[in-house]
């Protein structure tokens, strides 16, 4: 079975981190001196040796040092030779060695051995040696309080570090904590830590998405609530007429009537269908408008689509005259369907609300937006009433039977999308322009 750990504080983390770094330089600078101390000594002991060879060997200035021993420090050695023949000697005779440095040893005794010549021209030779021992007991000493000394150096460090990872831990620890707070208590203040840069831009960057996901909330609770109301405004407009549809079947179904009152109750249920069907249809269009991201947001040829505009509403309209004044290159950021259908729906309404004959399109070109018109000869809207009609399900007095009182939301519905406005004016063929104004680039 695999046992899962958890995970390593931060304080820990650098506790080891401070301890590993200081054993490494205590590693790297302990073999250094480690090195250096053994030269040292020895070099101090040679220096010492040859010193003391020196003096001996000057003082030997004639054969009287046969009368006594030599005069060197006690625990030395040394061996005054012609050849073969041993002059003078310590209780310890060195054994014959060349000029120079050596090492020998005399009865279990180590000696640094330093070999010089004495009387030019008789080949005497006096050799002096000095314990070893002593220096290899300092060696040894210098050792261990290398090692001594390394030791505490790296748990200094640790308890060092322990301490110091603790001062800098807490703001985190303060952060953490308020964090936790603010998920016990959505009203508690935003994590506000000082102390450590680290922690300040931490809680920074927590505050940041705090104040997200609350956008984020407040438009969904705003989505929600603009759905909710959206649905009961749906449901109380298609009541009504979904009530008269019932009636007039129940009236065809159940009474007897005469050919041409059963005709009339039947058109009015076909008429009160209609309006069903174009409201239903509406509603569709302002969810689906309220449903776009800027990913749909494309570049759209907007003289080409009011030219396709104008030339299918001649088609679909018999016995109007459909006017284009828009320039050859006309280009804006925005939802192609959408500017399509609020276009098609200022058109609609001026003909079958307005009673409309002539329908003129135009566009302008401005330095940061473009202004669409719709104009026409029909019988207009009044002034006072020009704002309230582009409110969700109002209608007009002279609307049409059928309508679902949503073309004009639609149309202020895209032009908010796109950043823009949109209002009634008075037309100059007579009846009323309905104007557009859209960004270049939609916001």
């Amino acid at each position: 079975m695999t046992v899962r750990r958890g995970p390593v504080s931060l304080r820990l983390r650098v506790t080891a981190a401070a301890a590993l770094g200081t054993a490494l330089v205590v590693l790297l600078l302990g073999g250094v001196a480690w090195v250096g101390i053994d030269r040292q000594v020895t070099a101090q002991l040679d220096a010492k040796l040859d010193s003391v060879t020196q003096v001996t060997a000057a003082d030997l200035t004639s054969l009287r040092v046969l009368e006594g021993p030599l005069p060197l420090p006690p625990d030395y050695a040394g061996t005054l030779r012609v050849g073969e023949l041993v002059l003078s000697t310590t209780a310890a005779a060195l054994p014959p060695a060349p000029e120079g440095w050596s090492d020998a040893t005399v009865d279990g005794t180590q000696y640094r051995v330093r070999t010089v010549e004495v009387i030019s021209g008789l080949g005497a030779t006096i050799s002096v040696g000095a314990p070893i021992a002593p220096a290899r007991s300092t060696i040894s000493g210098l050792h261990r309080w290398t090692v001594v000394i390394g030791f505490a150096a790296v748990l200094v460090a640790a308890a060092l570090g322990w301490l110091f990872a603790g001062v800098a831990v807490r703001p985190l620890r303060r952060l953490a904590e308020q964090t936790r707070r603010l998920g016990v208590d959505p009203a508690a203040p935003p994590p506000r830590v000082s102390g450590a840069k680290e922690a300040a831009e931490l809680a920074a960057a927590l505050r940041q998405l705090l104040d997200a996901n609350a956008d984020e909330r407040a438009r969904r609770e705003s989505a929600l609530e603009t759905a909710r109301d959206f649905a009961a405004a749906s449901a109380h407009e298609l009541r009504t007429p979904l009530t008269a549809m019932r009636t007039n079947l129940e009236v065809a179904a159940t009474l007897d009537l005469s050919p041409a009152t059963r005709q009339e109750v039947l058109a009015d249920a076909l008429r009160t269908q209609r309006r069903v069907e174009a409201t239903l249809r509406a509603l569709e269009r302002l969810a689906a408008g309220e449903l776009s991201s800027g990913a749909d947001f494309v570049p759209v040829d907007l003289a080409e689509l009011l030219d396709r505009a104008a030339q299918d509403a001649a088609r679909s309209y018999g016995g109007v005259t459909v006017r284009l004044d828009v320039p050859a290159t006309l280009t804006v950021t925005g939802l192609p369907a959408g500017l399509r259908l609020a276009v098609d729906n200022a058109v609609s309404n001026a003909i079958r609300h307005g009673g409309a004959h002539v329908i003129e399109i135009a566009a302008r070109d401005g330095r940061d937006a473009v202004v669409v018109t719709v104009s026409d000869d029909g019988t207009g809207v009044p002034v006072g009433d020009r704002e309230v009609l582009f409110e969700r399900f109002r209608r007009g007095a002279g609307a049409a039977p059928d309508g679902s009182g949503l073309g004009l939301a639609l149309i202020r519905q895209q032009a908010q999308l796109h950043g823009g406005a949109a209002w009634f004016e008075d037309s100059p063929l007579g009846g009323v322009r309905l104007v557009l104004r859209l960004p270049r680039a939609a916001s």
